[in-house]
C-alpha cells in the first residue's frame, strides 16, 4: 500500500512540476480531454486556462482528468489487499525453489535464504523506478522488511521450541 502512494505522489508531484513550468501546455492538455468528451474547443480552452490560473485547483483536476487519480484516496485498501496476496503467494515460492530440487540440494535452506534475500532487494529497487527514489534504498529497505518479518519467524519458531534439523 506504501509503495502504490509512494507512486501515485510521485506521478502527482511530476504534474505539479509540468503545471508550474509549462501552464499553457498543462491547460492546452486539459482542453484536448474536455474537446475529446464532447464540449466545443473554444469553450474548452477557455475553461481550462480558467482552471490553471488556481494551481492547487488545476493540479487536482489534472490529476483526476489525465492520471486518473484521486488525490484524496491514493490506494484502495481492497487492491492493496487482492495484489499483496498475489505478490505475498508468488514470492513465498521463491525460497522454496531449492527444496523442490530434491534431496541433492543438502543445503537448502541456504539456498532459500539466499534467493527470498535476492527477491526482496530485487522488488525493493524495481519499485524505485516507478517512485523515482534511491534504487539501493529501495532494496535495502525491501530486504530488512523482510529480514525482519524472517527473525520474528524463527524467534517465534525458538520460543514454541520448533528446530530445523
Amino acid at each position: 500500500m506504501r509503495s502504490q502512494r509512494e507512486l501515485f505522489e510521485y506521478q502527482i508531484g511530476l504534474e505539479a512540476d509540468e503545471l508550474k513550468q509549462y501552464p499553457e501546455a498543462e491547460a492546452e492538455e486539459l482542453a484536448l480531454i474536455y474537446i475529446a468528451r464532447g464540449m466545443p474547443p473554444e469553450q474548452a480552452r477557455s475553461f481550462a486556462h480558467q482552471l490553471v490560473k488556481d494551481p492547487k485547483q488545476a493540479l487536482d483536476v489534472l490529476a483526476r482528468e489525465e492520471l486518473g487519480l484521486n488525490p484524496d484516496d491514493l490506494g484502495s485498501p481492497i487492491g492493496a489487499a487482492v495484489f499483496s496476496f498475489s505478490a505475498f503467494t508468488v514470492g513465498a515460492l521463491v525460497p522454496l525453489v531449492p527444496f523442490f530440487a530434491g534431496s541433492a540440494l543438502p543445503q537448502a535452506a541456504y539456498w532459500g535464504t539466499g534467493l527470498a534475500a535476492a527477491g526482496l532487494f530485487g522488488t525493493g529497487a524495481a519499485m524505485s523506478l516507478f517512485t523515482g527514489r534511491n534504487p539501493w534504498l529501495g532494496g535495502l529497505r525491501m530486504l530488512g522488511i523482510g529480514a525482519l518479518a524472517g527473525a520474528t519467524v524463527f524467534l517465534i519458531g525458538h520460543l514454541i521450541g520448533v528446530e530445523v534439523a
